[in-house]
């Protein structure tokens, strides 16, 4: 049988079928009914004269248990009616009830933090960070021009919504199958649509009908539930661009990719000098911890630097500034690049010290992983601590890497090194 929602009561509608709760209001009002028995069997003498005469000669041990089973089916009442609601927002393969309130409790109260990058590094380290913070704000690069993004930025005109998109997914707090939705590549059946991430073509459609894509990241934020919130660098719509070392210059983010870290003297916007979106100048200024990656040097991180305010607004925020560095080189970009060689690439992109502390992963992963990546062109990026403190920068030394069978940063790893740093920094302990 169907009901009308809309016209029962708001007080009433706990008793809707099929929401599990009302046998537990049930055994509530059972087990109240008998406490209250109980309790006038126990506390009132009148009421034994009463006892006595139908036969209850023992009517003070029978208002104890009275008391007693009322009150434990109270208990497992408001446990019932708990679970109902919890098995409601919570998928089935979610911790314990308490554990989440637990977790939520301590990260609403978390350090605020401004994660600025791009790419699947970003996302990667905001999975870790959100089990301990809601206080992110994850500035994410708009500069892309390949894949989906990149058809869309050309077709209709928006700005490339992907490292947006990916942290959206990475911060997302929904449903797994809302999560997986917005991850969702359509194949080559898909006809036009093949290669497009329907999480990009959604935020593309709310950029055209609220006419911003601060705005639609905002509504995709609250349809996915994300902890924190995302936020392009700029609203302008940009294109990356570098002057190679032998004096020509090449054109968009692939390009840029692929021309090799080495033969990068810089890198650069088109137009130059774009405005800043003014929430992700004040969340930096705000901030207690800046992240800087982990994440492609040259079309990841750079690219978010090359905003004049908010490179600024990095230079004066009083907050602990951190740079990830790279556990391993990406091919075509950074080949042969060392620690010292991604510190060097972003000192020369801004005039003034935007990072204090480099966070370098000292464990290699296996042989097996590292033999995978080396047929890729990928190389292991050694810490070289020493060299990067003669840089004047402080190095932390940690084990980052993942045991699984991906050369990346353990997001759990990763977030708590961040925080340690970001706790000590004040004290100057050592780390």
């Amino acid at each position: 049988m169907n009901i009308d929602t809309g016209k029962v009561a708001r007080p009433l509608r706990w008793l809707i079928p099929g929401l599990g709760i009302k046998r537990w209001y049930a055994l509530i009002l059972v087990g109240l009914l008998l406490a209250g028995v109980g309790a006038v069997l126990f506390f009132n003498l009148l009421a034994y004269d009463w006892a006595r005469a139908v036969g209850l000669d023992y009517a003070v041990p029978f208002g104890a248990l009275s008391i007693a089973l009322g009150f434990a089916a109270v208990i497992f009442g408001v446990r019932g009616v708990i679970k109902a609601i919890a098995r409601t927002f919570l998928p089935a393969e979610e911790q314990r009830l308490v554990d989440v309130m637990i977790s939520r409790r301590d990260a609403a109260v978390g350090v605020p933090c401004v994660v600025v990058g791009g790419g699947t590094g970003l996302g990667n380290l905001l999975r870790g960070l959100k089990q301990r913070t809601t206080n992110i704000t994850a500035v994410a690069t708009v500069s892309d021009e390949g894949g989906s993004s990149g058809r869309l930025r050309e077709d209709m005109g928006v700005l490339p919504p992907g490292d947006l998109r990916s942290c959206l997914v990475a911060l997302a707090d929904s449903e797994p199958t809302m999560t997986r939705l917005f991850s969702h590549r359509f194949g080559q059946a898909a006809g036009p649509l093949s290669g497009h991430s329907f999480g990009n073509l959604f935020i593309a459609a709310l950029t055209e009908i609220t006419g911003d894509l601060e705005e639609a990241v905002v509504a995709s934020s609250q349809i996915m539930a994300i902890r924190g919130r995302v936020l392009p660098p700029t609203l302008q719509n940009v294109t990356l661009c570098a002057k190679l070392r032998d004096g020509q210059s090449v054109r968009g983010e692939l390009a840029v990719a692929s021309a090799g870290g080495q033969e990068i003297e810089r890198v650069y916007l088109d137009p130059p000098n774009p405005a800043a979106v003014p929430d992700v100048v004040e969340a930096i200024e705000q901030a207690q911890l800046v992240v800087l990656g982990p994440g492609s040097v040259f079309t990841s991180i750079v690219p978010n630097l090359l905003v004049p305010e908010v490179a600024a607004a990095l230079v004066r925020t009083a907050a602990v500034r951190v740079l990830v560095c790279n556990v391993m080189t990406q091919p075509g970009e950074t080949d042969s690049f060392g620690a010292v060689d991604h510190v060097e690439a972003i000192r020369r992109h801004v005039s003034e010290r935007v990072f204090d502390y480099v966070l370098l992963n000292d464990t290699r992963p296996s042989a097996e992983v590292l033999a995978r990546y080396e047929e890729e062109g990928a190389g292991f990026v050694a810490p070289a601590a020493q060299e990067i403190a003669k840089l004047g920068f402080i190095p932390v030394c940690r084990d980052l890497v993942s045991a699984d069978s991906l050369a990346r940063h353990d997001p759990e790893k990763l977030s708590d090194a961040l925080l340690k740093i970001a706790a000590k920094h004040s004290g100057s302990f050592p780390i």
